[in-house]
């Protein structure tokens, strides 16, 4: 018989785990990329990007798009969060802001996720969250989609910590994600092994 898994937490699955693209990841638009995981289930992955800058477009400039007006400077990168919905914007953030709408995603190291143009305007207000950083789009897989590109050795999967989730240096983050694990950067192949 054939067990459910809908709705439940399967253990070994990803959030709350950085993706580091392998360098034959094989998918121009994943190279070198750093993917905060969201979500991670039976049914399918969501992540965002949170190492490469959205192409011409500043904070300031989306604020004026939506109408919100700002009180304080901000020094926030927009990112792009990965090809899918990128007209969508995400706001991952310390748990110091944690309102209707905001979804916690690691309660232990203090990261939560707000979807909703209210935790832009309690940035532009100088009452938003004190670490955050803000994503147009986000990466996305389909059930086993994910599992699949691991077993082709397309991502290496490093615990996530707070400092990286919100270090501002974005150019040196993929580095500095692999070195967490004690790999030399000379030795990754991108071609998968099967024994």
């Amino acid at each position: 018989m054939k067990r459910s898994t809908k709705g439940k937490k399967m253990s070994g699955y990803l959030e709350r785990h950085l993706l580091v693209a392998m360098p034959g990841i094989g998918d121009p638009r994943f190279a070198r990329t750093v993917i905060y995981m969201c979500s991670h289930n039976a049914e399918g992955a969501m992540g965002l990007v949170i190492n490469k800058p959205y192409p011409g477009l500043t904070f300031p400039n989306l604020l004026r798009q939506l109408s919100i007006e700002t009180t304080v400077e901000s020094n926030i990168t927009v990112r792009l969060g990965g090809p899918v919905e990128t007209g969508r914007g995400f706001v991952l953030h310390s748990t110091d802001y944690m309102q209707p709408g905001s979804v916690p995603i690691d309660e232990r190291s203090g990261i939560g996720l707000t979807a909703t143009l209210d935790v832009l305007r309690a940035i532009a207000s100088g009452t938003g969250p004190q670490h955050r950083l803000f994503a147009l789009g986000y990466a996305g897989w389909s059930a086993g989609q994910l599992d699949t590109e691991l077993q082709q050795n397309g991502w290496l999967t490093v615990p996530a910590n707070f400092d990286l989730v919100f270090d501002p240096d974005l150019d040196s983050l993929w580095e500095r994600s692999i070195a967490t694990l004690g790999i030399n950067l000379s030795h990754l192949s991108g071609v998968a092994g099967h024994a």
